[in-house]
């Protein structure tokens, strides 16, 4: 009797996009083994056990240092990945627009980042990660679901 393969797993990670005036606030990655030196959206994996809001909470409990209201905390893209190297996974990236929070971001995690930065929602900088931007600019056009790399 063959014995049953794994079951598909996907990896999932869920990135917050806080605005004010116009403005987007950008992390810069740093010794994370991942795309250090670029900037990012504030984001990580989802742990065993939490849903995809309570994951983006704690995230930025974690990053900034503040304190988002999952009430509002609205899912503004699902991005499937296929691997960007051979041994990687897919990912579903899960961008949330985070329309209210409370306390001031700061660098809380200093060892993952070295930077923030508000910069103009329609003037990206050009070392934003390049995953981050094309998700940045297909909420922009009002896109749902995003398919990269398939």
């Amino acid at each position: 009797m063959a014995v049953p393969a794994e079951p598909f797993r996907v990896a999932a990670a869920v990135y917050g996009i806080l605005q004010d005036r116009g403005r987007v606030l950008l992390i810069r990655r740093s010794a994370t083994g991942y795309r250090d030196g670029q900037l990012s959206l504030p984001a990580g994996h989802l742990d065993g056990g939490e849903d995809a809001v309570t994951g983006l909470v704690r995230e930025l409990r974690e990053e900034l240092g503040i304190e988002a209201d999952p009430q509002r905390c609205r899912l503004a893209l699902l991005m499937h990945s296929a691997p960007e190297h051979p041994g990687d996974r897919e990912y579903f990236h899960l961008f949330f627009a985070v329309e209210r929070w409370s306390g001031e971001p700061f660098i809380a995690e200093p060892g993952k980042c070295s930077e923030l930065c508000w910069v103009e929602a329609s003037a990206l900088p050009s070392d934003l990660a390049d995953y981050v931007a094309e998700g940045l600019a297909a909420i922009a056009r009002g896109d749902s679901l995003s398919l990269r790399g398939w």
